[in-house]
Parts: C-alpha cells; sequence; structure tokens
C-alpha cells in the first residue's frame, strides 16, 4: 500500500507501575513507548501503509529511543525535530478489582510543548500526503503545540489531504493551562473531514451542555451544521462490568444516516491504553483500502478489541489477527 498518512502530535515514556501494585509501591517501574498519533501511526504501518510522524523530541539519549522505538515498527521518522530540552512523560496505575486505572502526566515544558510552530514547514511536510491525521492533545500542551496543530491542519486542507481529527480530551491537562480547551478544540474541528468524538465532546466544542444529555443523533446534528467539512464521527462505547470485563461497541456517523458495529464482550484485559488509537488507525486503515464504512468500522472496532490483549501502548497485531478477532476465530495458527 502506497497511501502517505502523516502523524502529528506529542511522542511520549510511560512509566508503569508493577501489575496489583501503586505507584512506587516498590522501585520498579515498567516502560513503554506512546502518544496518541505515535499510537495510531505504529498501527497504520503495521498493517502496511506508508507513514510518517512529524514532532519534536530532546536531543538526547531518550529521544533516540523513542524515535528508534517507531523506527523498528516502520514509521518513518525523518521529520522528526531534535533540540536541547525534555521528553515527555506519564505515569500509570493500573486498576484492579474495583479500584481504577490512574494516569499522571509530566509534560510541562517538554521539547514537543516548548518548539516553536515555525520550525515545522508543513508544505514540505505534508507534500504527496493522502491523510493528516492529528489530536486535541497536542492542543492541550499549550499554545505553541495549538498553533502548530492548526497550521497543519489549514495546510493540509490547502493541499487537498483529508484530516482525521481524534478530540482526545484530556481534563487534566486542559486544567494546567487554566481553560477548559472549548475555543481551541472548535476551531481544530472546522478543519476535519473525520472525527473520533461523541456527543460530550461536541457539547463542550459548541458550548451547548445540554447535548451531551439528548440523544447522540441531536448532537451529531448540531455537530454536522456546526462544522460543514465534517463527514463522519466515529467513536467506541464502554461499559465497565469490573478492570478486567468491559463489554465495547462503536458507531459511525455521516451526513445520511448511523451505522453500528456489534459489542463484544473482553473479559481478562491486559492492558486499554491505546485502544481508542487502535480504533481509530483500524477505521482509517478500511478507508485508506477502499472499504465501505460499514465494513471499515467493523474492522475499526476489532483493532480495539485485540490491543486490550496486548500489552504497552502500541497495538502490534496485523490484519490477519485483527479479522480472527472479528470473526471469533481462536483456533491455535500453525
Amino acid at each position: 500500500m502506497e497511501n502517505n498518512i502523516v502523524c502529528f502530535g506529542e511522542l511520549l515514556l510511560r512509566l508503569s507501575a508493577p501489575a496489583g501494585q501503586l505507584m512506587l509501591q516498590s522501585p520498579h517501574l515498567d516502560t513503554c513507548f506512546g502518544g496518541a498519533e505515535a499510537n495510531v501511526a505504529v498501527s497504520l504501518a503495521r498493517l502496511g501503509h506508508s507513514v510518517s510522524v512529524v514532532s519534536s523530541l530532546p536531543a538526547n539519549a531518550l529521544g533516540t529511543a523513542v524515535r528508534d522505538g517507531l523506527r523498528m515498527h516502520g514509521v518513518d521518522t525523518g521529520a522528526i525535530h531534535f533540540a536541547a530540552g525534555r521528553l515527555g512523560l506519564y505515569f500509570l496505575t493500573t486498576g484492579a478489582v474495583l479500584r481504577p486505572s490512574e494516569i499522571i502526566y509530566d509534560r510541562a515544558g517538554s521539547v514537543f510543548a516548548e518548539t516553536d510552530p515555525a520550525a515545522y514547514n508543513w508544505r514540505a511536510l505534508l507534500k504527496g500526503a493522502t491523510w493528516l491525521h492529528v489530536s486535541g492533545i497536542s492542543a492541550a500542551t499549550g499554545d505553541r503545540g495549538a498553533q502548530a496543530t492548526l497550521a497543519a491542519m489549514r495546510e493540509a486542507r490547502a493541499q487537498g489531504l483529508k484530516v482525521s481529527f481524534d478530540g482526545n480530551y484530556r481534563a487534566s491537562l486542559w486544567a494546567m493551562r487554566g481553560s477548559d480547551g472549548a475555543d481551541v478544540l472548535c476551531e481544530l474541528m472546522r478543519h476535519a473531514d473525520l472525527a473520533f468524538a461523541d456527543q460530550r465532546d461536541f457539547a463542550l466544542l459548541l458550548r451547548r451542555p445540554e447535548l451531551a444529555r439528548c440523544s447522540t443523533g441531536e448532537a451529531l446534528t448540531a455537530a454536522f451544521a456546526a462544522f460543514p467539512h465534517l463527514s463522519q464521527v466515529a467513536a467506541t462505547s464502554r461499559t465497565q462490568l469490573a478492570n478486567d470485563h468491559h463489554r465495547l461497541g462503536a458507531t459511525m456517523h455521516t451526513r445520511s444516516g448511523l451505522l453500528q458495529a456489534r459489542e463484544y464482550q473482553l473479559q481478562g484485559i491486559v492492558d486499554r491504553i491505546g485502544t481508542g488509537d487502535a480504533f481509530a488507525a483500524g477505521v482509517l486503515h478500511g478507508l485508506l483500502c477502499g472499504w465501505d464504512e460499514d465494513r471499515s468500522l467493523e474492522f475499526g472496532l476489532a483493532a480495539a478489541v485485540v490491543k486490550h490483549s496486548i500489552a504497552g501502548d502500541f497495538n502490534l497485531a496485523d490484519e490477519v489477527q485483527i479479522e480472527a478477532a472479528r470473526t471469533g476465530t481462536l483456533d491455535v495458527r500453525r
């Protein structure tokens, strides 16, 4: 496949308490690389697409390790900007029984957050691409991240690319900025063709809190009226019965109607972090392959389902493994 997808966002190091432990209950922490847009990029690369990541990393051993962690999965890292500074971190304490998981961000002042938006030559970086994928997290990191994201989306539209935008609302990051982020995210949404969002996102962006309580159809009608470029809105729906037992479904709203994927029962969950990104990558994979929206939605949900079985932020499953989950095939592959 020769579709070129550009993903822009912050690359992170995740530090996790061992299973069943609270943060620093013991001196050991497990590490892996992540970041919403990087998760999408890795998944798409492993599904056979040509994917490049645009970001900024510290010019030290940590930055090099993160770059190499993406490169080993087939992601083009040539557009990553290196500069003096620190790497963004996040700390994960995985929940158990009735104790929920908890994430602590340590991203303030990272190289990504401090990089001048002018450092990204979007005209050159997007040349020859067909899709740009970004998320609201980049805007939550600070004014510079927001400006760079908006500049990327505007240039993508000018060059005729499709724009995929994951709302990925992070209340704790916006709180650190003393804002709810609604105005910034609303401006970003204006440039999206495909959004990964739900009615809560649109209630915030449109400053209409009643939309969070009304039917999803009403909220999406308001969204399509407010954002003329928007043609598809996809989202997962999750019911948590226990920390390791969830029900997961998905929907896609288009201007012509609603599509709904079947619901899965997930028991024995290994790691739910990055599952939304796996869903986004799966939907994008289908659309890039020319599949219809129903099949793309079903594949995206199956990709999210498989990610629940894989430790770390990245979904490392290939198309055959994802299709096996979709069809319910549990036979040993020999």
